[in-house]
């Protein structure tokens, strides 16, 4: 069933973000007297369809492949190689009619259209979600560090005030990739201000370096294991393991990973007053509970308005296109596995989680928004970044390339793009079975 939601997720995800895109191309091509013969949400592929309906000259429908879709303007070199309606001269009405900056217009359109759509969602859950902010210069009690950002030197209860020597001014925005890339952080220590500088190289690392210091309590003890034969109980307070501070719940983790096997004295909180207790810790490093974290920050909360939300949303969508452009020179260096850093539709499902969450949905969408408007606007031929290229070659050299030669270039592009989207989805579904066994 969880699966089934997963998919479920991802297929309207999709239908969202390729009918805004297509739609890009489609309403400039219309602006501009060009005719839509097609307007598919997902291929086609070998003439199958699921639905389809003429209205005027255009056919709309929904294909059975879900990697795409498009728009089929008559008089433009495509996907779908329709040479003969190339041989035919050219008429008014046709995308080869058209000024150069008419059809760059149209070829961007659905870019643009992606990159609205993320920033809608984005301030969206920011105004309507998340709804306020912290300043990280107003954190009394400072950040979190946690165990790896501990050796590069930060220490829980800094306040980050710079990066680079741009003020922080939220603390989500701590926790950014920026740092991860490598970053000068100014922080105040103590009263002191020092600056801490971090290298290029944690741009693969999975933990986080900074989170709010917290208070944690105990949820659900599980029956028969470590937790519930040493006393412990739902709502105690987790103060303390052999003595050293838990100021998070992974500063409670980090100890008991170092105790598998062991037996910890456990100082918690119950009904206001301190306990100790002893319990064993098994050979896994876990005790068998499930806790809730509570930040104690006390910090003003700013509420987003309208205006920032939008503008907070551009920051954080030109983040993750950046982000992804020195992801893929990475890999392209050889810095970061192929394989490992891309997702087919298989795998960007399993993101979207066994449970229907709005706020996930909604976020992951937006994320996709982007990273689909960056992948398409690569120079790739068959892509629309290939075809942005030939027009902008076309608009500075006053000079026409032939349709051989974009026919040729469409074919070399699909050539580039098809092998490759097959590897990543064959990849994805060999861990799909390999997780079932």
């Amino acid at each position: 069933m969880g699966g089934l939601i997963s998919a479920a997720q991802l297929i309207a995800a999709l239908s969202l973000l390729v009918l805004i895109h297509e739609f890009g191309h489609f309403a400039a091509a219309k602006f501009f007297g060009m005719r839509c013969e097609k307007f598919y949400i997902f291929f086609d592929a070998w003439g199958k369809k699921l639905w389809s309906k003429k209205i005027g000259e255009t056919e709309y429908g929904i294909g059975w492949l879900p990697l795409g879709g498009y728009v089929k303007i008559s008089g433009m070199i495509d996907e779908s190689m329709d040479k003969e309606a190339m041989k035919q001269e050219p008429q008014e009405w046709e995308f080869r009619s058209k000024p150069a900056w008419q059809r760059f217009i149209v070829m961007i359109g659905g870019i643009v259209m992606n990159l609205i759509l993320g920033v809608i969602i984005f301030a969206g859950i920011l105004k309507f979600g998340a709804k306020e902010y912290i300043k990280p210069a107003e954190m009394d009690s400072g950040v979190y560090a946690y165990k790896f950002a501990k050796t590069l030197g930060f220490q829980t209860g800094d306040k980050i005030l710079t990066v680079d020597g741009k003020e922080v001014e939220r603390f989500k925005d701590v926790r950014s990739p920026a740092i991860r890339f490598g970053a000068d952080v100014g922080i105040e220590r103590n009263g002191q201000k020092m600056t801490i500088s971090v290298p290029d190289t944690l741009y693969n690392l999975r933990e986080p370096l900074f989170g709010q210091i917290e208070e944690s309590f105990v949820e659900e003890v599980r029956a028969g294991y470590p937790a519930e034969k040493a006393g412990l109980k739902e709502g105690d307070k987790l103060l303390s393991v052999n003595d050293v501070k838990v100021q998070n719940f992974m500063d409670f983790r980090y100890e008991l990973m170092d105790k598998k096997g062991k037996t910890v004295n456990l100082l918690v909180e119950r009904e206001g007053k301190p306990l100790q207790l002893t319990s064993q810790v098994d050979t896994s490093g876990i005790m068998g509970f499930t806790a809730n974290s509570k930040a104690i920050e006390d910090a003003p909360r700013h509420p987003y308005s309208v205006g920032s939300s939008i503008k907070y949303g551009i920051k954080e969508g030109w983040e993750t296109i950046y982000y992804n452009a020195k992801g893929m020179a990475l890999i392209a260096m050889g810095k970061l596995p192929f394989l490992e850093n891309v997702q087919s539709p298989i795998g960007i499902a399993k993101f979207y989680g066994p449970t229907w969450d709005w706020f996930r949905f909604w976020y992951l969408t937006g994320l996709i928004s982007f990273v689909l408007a960056f992948m398409n606007i690569l120079p790739i031929p068959a892509l629309d970044g290939g075809h942005m290229v030939f027009l902008a070659y076309e608009m500075i050299t006053r000079r026409k390339l032939s349709d051989n030669f974009l026919e040729k270039a469409q074919m070399v592009g699909m050539l580039i793009l098809i092998p490759l989207m097959l590897l990543i989805l064959g990849k994805d579904i060999w861990e799909l079975i390999r997780g079932l066994f």
